[in-house]
């Protein structure tokens, strides 16, 4: 089942405690939140917004439901910082925020998305494999604690 009528918007300082709460959930259902996180989370114009970056929410019925960024790196575009909420997880709000950012960074002209991950994450990288992302080397000193993957999608 998928839900109609989802609208994905950018970002706005009014939907900075979205961006928090969600990514809080899963991270601490899952892992728990690190340094790095609770930066970027507690301060996302500044972090993502300010260093040209984009944040992106899915909104149905006037309710926020997820959210996704695209973090500049500086030598390339970072997937980030996506999720859901868990009463609309299994609707494809997942898939239509990463196809945004795909449809996106191809407007962008950018040559490729990253992604960092973790391999218990098994839908979340079956996700990424049908959409093409592919493995590539893990660098040894990611930006995260629990990463122990790494992929990118080629335009």
């Amino acid at each position: 089942m998928e839900i109609e009528n989802l609208e994905i918007i950018a970002y706005q300082p009014a939907l900075a405690p979205h961006f928090y709460s969600l990514n809080v959930a899963w991270l601490e259902k899952y892992f728990y939140v690190e340094p790095y996180d609770e930066k970027v989370l507690s301060n996302p114009q500044k972090y993502v917004i300010d260093s040209g970056g984009f944040i992106f929410f899915a909104k149905y019925n006037d309710e926020i439901v997820g959210v996704v960024s695209l973090i500049n790196q500086k030598t390339f575009f970072e997937l980030s910082k996506m999720a859901v909420s868990p009463k609309y997880q299994g609707l494809k709000i997942g898939l239509k925020l990463m196809n945004f950012c795909i449809d996106f960074a191809k407007k962008q002209q950018w040559k490729n998305i990253t992604l960092y991950s973790h391999r218990t994450l098994v839908p979340a990288i079956n996700l990424y494999k049908k959409i093409g992302f592919k493995e590539v080397e893990l660098e040894k000193e990611s930006h995260y604690e629990r990463s122990d993957i790494k992929m990118l999608l080629e335009f």
